[in-house]
């Protein structure tokens, strides 16, 4: 499996690396410690751009020296342009297989009008992205026994998910949840002022609601199988609440509470994103806890 950890001076990166450090990984894994320096912010100040490179410098040798300390070693690289754009672009060249980056938990306004370098490596990345939070004060999330929430719309993504959640090694103890939404059914209202609006029978409704209730237990059982086959002595429990995916999922993994949540990607991007909404951006943006993004319809490289 290839990781890499996209840092910066922050206090959040330093979140990344204590968690990759203390988080079983597949053996071989391969690992990059990866910063930018935004060249478009020193264009009135060219001979600056010498100190920042020397500076990214020293924060990617250090964050190597910590996986070092876990016995991770590490290649470092120093990127110009952008971080949003050019720690994906790395990733798809080097073939990452996930990259762990930081929450610097900006505001809801400030995220709206300016985005973080988190929620634009989500959205530009090709490959599976972890928004990596300490969900309570203290130790990294991995130094102990895992509570791992694994939402699933019963799509082929989410099994792609449940399988990259099957196949990497988890601290002894952790457990998972599988949590799959019955959506609320929403029929649009008849015009009252046309003679031709239709009127919906009771029946079609019941329907509808039969046919989301039985996707959502079909759905939770296949990730619930996965699970349960993967890692036979774990625990492995389901939910099916009724309601909105998003706000179900971040409520259900605040009051478990969740270390960490995976989910699947439907790709969606550009205008789609912007008139649809994404649940997995939505869970990722706003959740207590780390939440990893899967991407791809394999599951990671050795």
């Amino acid at each position: 499996m290839k990781i890499l950890l996209a840092i910066d001076s922050a206090a959040a990166s330093q979140q990344v690396l204590e968690e990759a450090a203390a988080r079983p990984w597949p053996p071989k894994s391969r690992f990059v410690v990866v910063s930018a320096v935004d060249v478009g912010r020193f264009a009135e100040l060219p001979a600056l751009i010498d100190d920042a490179k020397r500076e990214c410098e020293r924060i990617v040798k250090a964050g190597a020296a910590h996986l070092a300390q876990a016995k991770l070693p590490a290649t470092t690289e120093v990127l110009l342009g952008p971080p949003r754009r050019v720690v994906s672009q790395f990733a798809g060249e080097w073939g990452a297989d996930l990259i762990l980056v930081g929450s610097h938990n900006r505001g809801a306004v400030g995220r709206f009008f300016l985005g973080s370098v988190a929620t634009g490596i989500l959205r530009t990345a090709t490959c599976s992205v972890e928004i990596v939070r300490f969900p309570h004060k203290g130790s990294a999330p991995s130094s102990h026994p895992m509570k791992i929430l694994v939402p699933t719309d019963g799509s082929a993504c989410s099994l792609v998910a449940a399988r990259s959640v099957a196949t990497r090694p988890w601290p002894t103890g952790t457990t998972f949840k599988v949590l799959s939404v019955e959506e609320l059914v929403t029929m649009p209202i008849p015009m009252e002022a046309s003679s031709l609006a239709s009127v919906y029978p009771a029946s079609l409704l019941e329907e509808l609601i039969a046919h989301a209730r039985a996707r959502a237990q079909d759905g939770a059982a296949a990730v619930r199988e996965i699970l349960s086959n993967a890692a036979p002595g774990a625990t492995v429990d389901s939910l099916i609440p009724t309601g909105d995916p998003r706000g179900v999922i971040l409520a259900a993994a605040e009051a478990w509470p969740a270390d960490l949540i995976v989910l699947g990607s439907h790709g969606l991007r550009g205008f789609d994103r912007l008139l649809m909404g994404s649940v997995s951006e939505s869970v990722a943006v706003h959740a207590h806890c780390s939440v990893e993004v899967i991407r791809g319809s394999e599951g990671p490289k050795p």
